[in-house]
């Protein structure tokens, strides 16, 4: 049975969909991976024709992901609280909920957790985790940011990833470790380790 990382944020523009198409190319040459676009916009089901050594699908329905015959699934939501989440989080093995390091972004992810909280209490086995994405260098309200985060209840990653253009681009240039940017390739594969970590335990 596949293991099932569900990226989620209910705030448009925290970089979900860039982290969970990097994610699967960390992982597509170890493991048998998909993609999935659960977005009605279908964004990254876009990008289909761009990367075909991934799987890049968009289910009509949840319930069908878990059927699928493969390693690792990752799923990209909308930047939306649906019902579908619910459901999403339910036969997921964890939910990355990536967030910028602003307050505002920070503080908009309080409904997202309370989801995956509600679904922890249906699915214990579900664990979930914050990861600061694009995070602007030298800023000063990032140590704020994380002092907040950690009274959320959530464990907040180790791992960061800084605000980059090449990072920003890698949905246009084959993704992030075909790059020649070191220090972002260290950051993603230093994400997708510990998320393997904490998957594993």
């Amino acid at each position: 049975m596949a293991k099932i990382i569900t990226l989620a944020h209910q705030k448009g523009g925290v970089g979900k969909s860039t982290l969970a198409l990097n994610l699967a190319l960390c992982f597509k040459d170890q493991l048998k991976v998909a993609l999935i676009d659960s977005d009605l916009q279908g964004s990254i089901y876009h990008l289909k024709e761009d990367f075909p050594d991934l799987d890049i699908l968009a289910p009509e329905k949840i319930s069908e992901i878990p059927l699928l015959e493969y390693d690792l699934i990752i799923v990209d939501t909308p930047p939306y609280l649906s019902n579908r989440l619910n459901e999403l989080f339910n036969y997921s093995d964890y939910v990355l909920v990536p967030t910028k390091a602003g307050f505002f972004d920070v503080m908009a992810i309080k409904s997202t957790l309370a989801l995956i909280k509600y679904s922890q209490a249906q699915n214990p086995k579900l664990k979930s985790g914050i990861v600061l994405n694009m995070i602007k260098p030298r800023s000063g309200i990032t140590g704020e940011v994380v002092t907040l985060l950690e009274t959320f209840g959530t464990p907040l990653l180790r791992s960061r990833i800084f605000d980059r253009v090449s990072l920003a681009r890698s949905s246009m240039t084959a993704g992030i470790l075909k790059s020649t940017d070191q220090k972002a390739i260290e950051e993603l594969t230093s994400l997708a380790e510990e998320i393997v970590g904490l998957v594993s335990e």
